[in-house]
């Protein structure tokens, strides 16, 4: 769908015109507006000429409804001349204001369901243009072997005259005019659901018929009337209606010749079934189409007689298929937003949205709301019931869930994001806009102001509804909602930082103290203590990790609580928040963990006890490390690697290595610092300090030094340069702890007995390779 007409077609800028006298302008000005006609005269259009000397510009305006009126052959009716240069602005009309050629039917009937509103309007005061009639109704009939489709409505219909002004005259509403005479007489009121304001929708017939016959009979005439035109053509015929077989009691009969592209499309009859449910299926009227349908039929057959037996040949009952065509309703379901929501039930809700969306599952919530002020629309919004299955849906927002109307008439599903961030594509449901133009396009939606204010109140109520599901007593509600759509949120979190007042409070995480169910960061904080400062957190790749991590020792005995971040998005959303509730969250796997109650006396002892060992470690390990430092996060393991404050957590660093596009040279530069910390009260570190002191040299302490930051690279998350190194080193500390413990298999020993026999014939006995303790974790 593309934008509408442009308004610059009638005005001429002064500066794009030569500097001329002003009566050779005008001559100019004429000679290009003017159609010529036979014989090479500019007749039939009344044109004003006004030079506006406070905006610099000519004003070009053409009354022209009919340009020129001729007698054709006998029978066949009064020739007309459309406005000027309208071959010219048919073209822009079916090439430009239309993206698709299905919505000619949409504005066909359209224009057939404000027919059928105006009478039934007009009725009230003047119920004698009812007549005999009929019902008020639309009916469509395609033709695939002649290659028609025939619109037929029992409204209004159009006299002679109205036939020329409406459809003589291009962007000519016969809609508009009866608004506007509607605002006129106060008496009458103005509440109608009138469509179409803008008369061009008549001419989109054209992009798919290269001939259009419209028969038509108002109540306030006794004749019916007959237009007929020819694609590319710059007149059209009116006459009157003779034959008997054509006439119609009241109404409109629109007949469309298809061109020979779009015969074998649009004039099947299953295909304008499913435009009429796609864009129509909500229009007040009654909408028939002409349908294919099968029965079953009982009939008798003879049954043939046997040979050898006499007699008549005996009948029975059978039954079989048969085809046959009949109208069939094809807008059976009610535009359900039009209705008061206090008297609409569950049930019908949710109904609705299995047909709309078709859908098996029932939603886990809804709301219907109807928005007035400013820009007035109608809306019902829908959580579903189960998730995307395909993962591509959930940053697309190109989801075709979200349906847009213009007065109960569809215009469109298909977004980018301009009514619904694609962080809430999950979401479903129908809006219904009287202020939007019928003729909607994507670059009206992005430029609209209407459509920016209906995108903040769309917003606003879903999150509305999010939020009532979160208080709702049935917790399970909120917990399958979460399964389902909690990424979706966290995505918000890093999208829309306009809204994160309403995002924050619907997350839910694990956490130190909650590892089977969700806390809330409203939980986190209402149990928080009174030291307590900030909300602290870890990003891990798993639950089991974790809560295995030595980050968590000091925090745990200390009764401080900690979240679980462990999904691949949640550092991300947390670090976009930075603070909740005046509350900052701190990462506990980062250098300058404060807890709030640190002993600084005993810190400061500490730091001189064992600096002189952060220094002889720093200067094993040389460049892997930016320091090494006494730790206040240990109480269990020996050492920890911690990240820098400004540097990518290991976590991180795991996601982006992760990356199939993923850029090395800004891995370096985001790893940041790696900074060893040290547990004074652990065996291995004080041994070490020892060593430190006594034997410095040693190869030995250095050989655990090495195997101590290879280990705390694995507890702490990071992945080794070097796996393999790494292993032999595991395996070299094994050999050692476990050889000659249990003796050698009896294979060896027995390779070693025949050596020693060669060599001097006696039996050496094997000792141990260490003397056992009685505390030996060994022993049997």
């Amino acid at each position: 769908m593309a934008p509408a007409l442009s308004r610059s077609l009638y005005t001429t800028p002064l500066t794009s015109v030569p500097i001329t006298p002003v009566s050779s302008r005008l001559s100019h000005l004429r000679s290009t507006f003017l159609p010529r006609a036979a014989g090479g005269l500019r007749t039939g259009v009344s044109c004003s000429w006004n030079l506006d000397k406070r905006c610099n510009r000519f004003a070009v305006k053409c009354d022209a409804a009919v340009a020129e009126k001729e007698t054709t052959e006998e029978g066949s009716g009064e020739k007309f001349e459309y406005q000027a240069e309208v071959s010219r602005l048919l073209d822009l009309i079916v090439h430009s204001l239309y993206s698709h050629k299905e919505v000619f039917l949409r504005e066909l009937v359209s224009n057939a369901s404000d027919a059928l509103d105006k009478l039934r309007f007009l009725s009230v005061t003047e119920p004698s243009l009812l007549g005999d009639g009929g019902e008020l109704e639309i009916r469509i009939k395609p033709d695939p072997d002649n290659g028609t489709i025939t619109i037929t409505d029992t409204g209004i219909g159009m006299t002679k005259e109205e036939l020329i002004d409406c459809l003589g005259t291009i962007a000519q509403s016969g809609t508009s005019k009866f608004l506007k005479a509607l605002k006129e007489n106060k008496d009458l009121g103005a509440d109608n659901g009138l469509i179409g304001q803008f008369g061009v929708g008549f001419y989109s017939a054209f992009l798919v018929a290269e001939k259009i016959v419209v028969s038509t009979k108002s109540p306030k005439s006794d004749k019916q009337y007959v237009w007929e035109s020819v694609a590319d053509s710059s007149s059209y015929v009116i006459r009157e209606e003779t034959d008997p077989d054509n006439i119609l009691r009241r109404g409109t009969q629109i007949t469309l010749y298809l061109r020979e592209d779009d015969k074998y499309e649009f004039a099947e009859a299953t295909r304008i079934k499913n435009l009429v449910k796609n864009y129509s299926q909500f229009v007040g009227f009654p909408i028939f189409t002409w349908q294919e349908k099968s029965r079953t039929i009982e009939v008798e057959e003879e049954e043939p007689v046997k040979e050898g037996e006499e007699g008549e040949p005996k009948k029975k009952k059978t039954t079989k298929t048969e085809k046959y065509w009949d109208w069939e309703l094809a807008n059976e379901t009610k535009p359900l937003w039009m209705r008061n929501a206090k008297e609409v039930e569950k049930e019908e809700y949710n109904e609705f949205y299995k047909k709309a969306f078709n859908e098996f599952l029932d939603p886990l919530a809804h709301t219907h709301f109807t928005t007035e002020g400013e820009v007035e629309f109608r809306s019902i919004l829908y959580i579903p019931g189960m998730g995307p299955l395909n993962n591509e849906d959930v940053t697309n927002p190109k989801t075709k869930n979200i349906r847009l109307y213009v007065k109960r008439v569809f215009i469109s599903d298909d977004f980018d994001g301009e009514l619904f961030p694609r962080y809430l594509s999950f979401v479903k449901g129908v809006v219904d806009s009287d202020d939007l133009p019928l003729n909607v396009s994507r670059e009206i939606l992005q430029e609209s102001r209407i459509v920016r204010i209906m995108r903040k109140r769309l917003i606003r109520k879903t999150f509305d509804m999010i939020q009532d599901i979160s208080e709702s007593e049935n917790k399970e509600d909120y917990k399958k909602f979460w399964e389902n759509f909690g990424r979706f949120l966290k995505l918000g979190c890093i999208e829309d930082t306009g809204n994160h007042k309403r995002i924050t409070p619907l997350l839910r995480f694990f956490s130190s103290k909650n590892e089977e169910d969700l806390t809330s960061l409203d939980e986190y904080i209402e149990n928080m203590g009174e030291n307590q400062k900030a909300i602290y957190y870890l990003a891990t790749d798993s639950l089991k990790s974790a809560k295995s991590a030595p980050f968590l020792e000091k925090l745990i005995q200390k009764d401080i609580e900690v979240l679980y971040l462990v999904e691949p998005i949640d550092e991300v959303a947390i670090q976009n928040l930075q603070t909740y509730k005046e509350k900052k969250f701190v990462d506990i796997s980062k250098e300058d963990l404060e807890l709030g109650d640190e002993d600084e006396v005993k810190d400061r002892e500490a730091k001189q006890e064992f600096n002189l060992l952060c220094d002889w470690i720093k200067q094993q390990l040389g460049e892997k490390v930016a320091k090494v430092q006494v730790s206040n996060r240990l109480s269990s393991s020996p050492c920890v690697l911690v990240s820098g404050k400004f540097g990518w957590s290991a976590n991180m660093e795991r996601l982006m290595k992760a990356q199939a596009l993923g850029d090395t040279s800004s891995l370096e530069f985001m790893r940041g610092r790696r900074i060893l910390e040290i547990n004074p009260d652990h065996p291995i570190i004080k041994d070490l300090n020892a060593a430190c002191k006594n034997a410095p040299e040693s190869s030995e302490a250095t050989r655990v030094v090495d195997l101590l930051y290879d280990t705390a690279i694995i507890s702490s998350g990071f992945t080794p340069d070097s796996p393999a190194e790494l292993g032999n080193k595991i395996y070299e500390m094994m050999a050692m702890a476990v050889g000659g413990r249990w003796g050698r298999v009896e294979e060896e020993d027995e390779v070693a007995d025949e050596g020693d026999d060669d060599k001097n014939g006696e039996a050496e006995v094997i000792e141990p390779s260490e003397v056992r303790a009685e505390s030996d974790p060994w022993q049997d």
